[in-house]
């Protein structure tokens, strides 16, 4: 459904493969304004003229009649297309088993989704923005054949990446758009060939999940060790963005740093603000110190850090960010 799937649809057309269908998630409010706005990949399939099929859900035993008539219809067009294979790229809903029953059917060679993480790690809705927070220091792109568990298939392809340690979910997410566009292509070419894949099952060891990302976390607890907090930041950039408050002014923190030299921390308490660099604000951290490089202020634009504060107080030792306690229910 989002942009990262988008790449992999534009990647599989340029390939020379045909595409007979498309779908997407429902049209939804996006934006300031929140106007009904379509997906980029239906804004793609459209523009290279393919079909487009948007269910409201894909569960055929759903206790809302609406939802399973519409997943029903859904399985039945999918069933009439002539495809050989499925490619999931960040759909956004899970596929039932008889979804992946039908894609194994007359032939058909079954379901194969592009995951954003070296799994067994980081299985789930946000293994980007895990991966940075967790402080990992590789990841990378595995082609998976699905089967009914959550990201739980055999890989049939696998490469890395690694994580700089100015990496943000943003450049990472382009970095593993990319490649996995490129190895969904390679896995096509090979079924084209030979029609069959390598396929290696998941290890039982070294399992995680990446819990979709709350904007309950977006808060910073100044408390922590600064090299954590960094890891957060930039995991948080571009969604939800990371959060703290001066008094009662919330500001964003978007981009971040562990400085090879700071001003000295000795007596000060977390979140104080020990001084500026030439765009950036040194802060203390429970253990450390981080250097801050872009803030914004509600309402504002993005800016440098040093900028943004420079109104807030006669000196960088003036002000203080505050940790604000929150209660996330799930």
């Amino acid at each position: 459904t989002p942009e990262f799937a988008a790449q992999a649809l534009l990647a599989i057309i340029h390939s020379g493969h045909e595409v007979v269908g498309v779908l997407t998630q429902p049209d939804r409010p996006a934006g300031r304004g929140m106007q009904i706005q379509a997906s980029p990949v239906k804004l793609l399939a459209q523009e290279k003229n393919i079909p487009v099929l948007q269910p409201l859900g894909l569960n055929i035993t759903s206790s809302d009649p609406a939802k399973q008539l519409d997943a029903r219809a859904a399985l039945a067009q999918l069933d009439q297309l002539q495809f050989d294979v499925i490619v999931v790229v960040a759909y956004g809903l899970i596929l039932p088993q008889p979804f992946l029953e039908m894609a194994e059917r007359n032939g058909r060679l079954g379901c194969f989704n592009i995951h954003a993480s070296l799994l067994p790690r980081w299985r789930g809705a946000a293994p980007i923005q895990r991966a940075i927070e967790a402080g990992d220091i590789k990841t990378g792109v595995a082609i998976m054949k699905m089967d009914a568990g959550l990201d739980t298939g055999d890989t049939v392809m696998v490469e890395e990446v690694d994580i700089d340690q100015t990496e943000n979910s943003a450049s990472l997410h382009d970095k593993l758009a990319t490649l996995g566009a490129k190895l969904v292509v390679k896995t096509l070419h090979q079924l084209e060939a030979g029609g069959k894949l390598a396929r290696s099952p998941q290890a039982a060891n070294g399992v995680t999940y990446a819990e979709k990302i709350s904007k309950d976390e977006a808060q910073i607890d100044w408390h922590g060790e600064a090299q954590k907090i960094d890891d957060r930041i930039r995991a948080f950039n571009p969604f939800p963005g990371a959060i703290s408050s001066i008094g009662d002014l919330d500001l964003k923190l978007w981009n971040s740093r562990i400085p090879k030299t700071a001003p000295s921390d000795e007596h000060a308490s977390a979140g104080q603000v020990l001084g500026f660099g030439d765009e950036s604000v040194f802060i203390k951290c429970g253990s450390g110190v981080i250097e801050v490089l872009e803030m914004q202020k509600p309402g504002g634009k993005r800016t440098t850090a040093k900028l943004c504060l420079q109104g807030l107080g006669q000196a960088g030792k003036a002000l203080h960010f505050q940790t604000k306690k929150t209660v996330t229910s799930k």
